[in-house]
């Protein structure tokens, strides 16, 4: 990953921001990432962090679609790494709208890729 790309540089100052509890400020350099993105795995990697912190499941689950999508159109191997992400964080959008067969379907996707997805004991 080229951390010098900009809109990378905006997810991980969002990231940044996240993490210190600032999280107005962690959607707005989502947004411009989204806003800057030039091409389909910017696109990818702008929609993965937008959907992180969505008012509604309906919005997430969008934003992760949308993030799928995009990661394949890119037409190399650049975003390989991000698909067990990808996959968890659809099985975790289905999860939400309470569709529980998709969101296995997903979470088995990420597992074959070597990421198990960890239930949680409450359910």
């Amino acid at each position: 990953m080229d951390i010098n790309n900009h809109v990378i540089k905006l997810c991980l100052d969002g990231t940044h921001a996240e993490f210190e509890g600032r999280i107005d400020a962690a959607r707005k350099h989502y947004q411009q990432a989204w806003e800057a993105a030039e091409n389909d795995y910017e696109a990818c990697i702008a929609a993965h962090y937008v959907a992180r912190h969505q008012a509604n499941p309906e919005d997430e689950f969008k934003w992760n679609q949308e993030a799928l999508k995009r990661a394949d159109a890119v037409a190399d191997s650049r975003v390989e790494p991000f698909y067990p992400s990808l996959y968890l964080n659809m099985g975790h959008a289905y999860e939400l709208l309470g569709n529980q067969k998709e969101a296995q379907r997903y979470y088995d996707l990420a597992a074959e890729l070597g990421v198990i997805h960890q239930q949680s004991k409450a359910q």
